[in-house]
């Protein structure tokens, strides 16, 4: 029997790597050298953004592999993947994928696709809730347009009692997305909540400004391509700084969904909580469709709420080259499916 994998290590025999290494983090080996796993996730974070890599992508769609972790590419394809996880016990969020968008017309088509998806969410009393990018909202065209389109999507939700997840991007979006959280919970709004980075340098100051909120916060360890000035360089710090934000953020007031993957956290968390008497109101899992779903079972099974990230729609070539980037290993699976073709 082996032995028992603590959070920071790589992990041993009979324990499978996790599933979501930080990119920024895991191209640096001890003595400092690039790694070739750490060198497969820059190339594929840098494709991530390049429009001649996503064009080519796109022109063997969802077959490529994207369908492993995009519950559909519509709206129905996605309901009816809730509501098959819904049935074996596991709570969802449903995400419109996109973003970044450069103009308002483009932003107000991002408020009515989540109108419509609320909408559907409640019409077929599915337990599942919405995850959005400020960024698809119109941040970029700018953070009054983003705040507005926000508040309206919170105020339809509200009285379906209805959550909304503001999801984190890049490190240059972190101060717009938790300023605009923390006006929210200070004016009274129950209904949202954000996300953590463990990777960003700055989030451990971030997460003790915002506890005085009670915060409903979602942990994860990072997946976009930042540089050494601003996260971790190492795995094992990104996993040591994900342990300590998590047990900070558990025996707070707050509300910690432990946003990971790897089964050597999960099983701390779980000791974690048992330890000081911390119930599953006050806690859940949650992983990513299509990552892990055996364990995602396993976990309910065992009795934690567990939710699954769904997320659906056409511009689904950024989110999937992320979750390659997460475990280039995956490319082997996408080389499987294109040879396929």
């Amino acid at each position: 029997m082996s032995d028992p994998v603590r959070p920071g290590d790589r992990g041993g025999a009979g324990v499978e790597p996790p599933a979501d290494l930080p990119p920024s983090a895991t191209g640096v080996g001890r003595r400092g050298r690039v790694s070739p796993a750490g060198l497969a996730r820059s190339l594929i974070l840098a494709a991530a953004g390049n429009r001649i890599a996503e064009a080519v992508v796109a022109r063997y769609g969802m077959r490529l592999g994207a369908s492993r972790f995009v519950a559909g590419e519509t709206m129905d394809e996605c309901v009816a993947v809730i509501r098959g996880l819904n049935r074996e016990g596991l709570r969802c969020n449903a995400t419109v994928l996109g973003e970044a968008v450069r103009s308002r017309a483009d932003a107000d088509q991002a408020v009515r696709d989540y109108q419509l998806l609320l909408a559907r969410l409640a019409d077929e009393q599915l337990t599942a809730n919405v995850a959005v990018k400020l960024t698809l909202l119109g941040l970029e065209v700018g953070a009054e347009l983003a705040e507005a389109n926000l508040t309206q999507l919170l105020d339809l939700a509200s009285p379906r009692q209805q959550f909304v997840r503001i999801d984190m991007e890049e490190s240059r979006h972190v101060e717009a997305t938790l300023g605009l959280y923390r006006r929210l919970r200070t004016g009274g709004v129950g209904n949202v909540g954000t996300v953590l980075q463990a990777y960003l340098y700055r989030t451990a100051s971030d997460l003790e400004s915002l506890l005085p909120l009670g915060p409903n916060l979602r942990l994860v360890k990072g997946a976009y391509r930042e540089s050494p000035q601003v996260a971790f360089p190492r795995k094992a710090d990104v996993d040591r700084s994900y342990v300590q934000l998590m047990e900070r953020a558990l025996t707070s007031s707050g509300y910690t969904a432990i946003a990971t993957h790897d089964e050597a956290i999960i099983e701390h968390a779980i000791g974690f909580t048992r330890a000081h008497r911390i119930g599953p109101d006050r806690f859940e899992f949650q992983m990513l469709y299509g990552v892990r779903p055996q364990l995602q079972r396993s976990l309910v099974a065992r009795g934690f709420p567990v939710l699954v990230a769904t997320s659906f729609g056409t511009r689904w070539y950024p989110f999937f080259m992320r979750r390659l980037a997460e475990r280039p290993a995956n490319l082997l699976f996408l080389g499987r499916n294109l040879l396929r073709r």
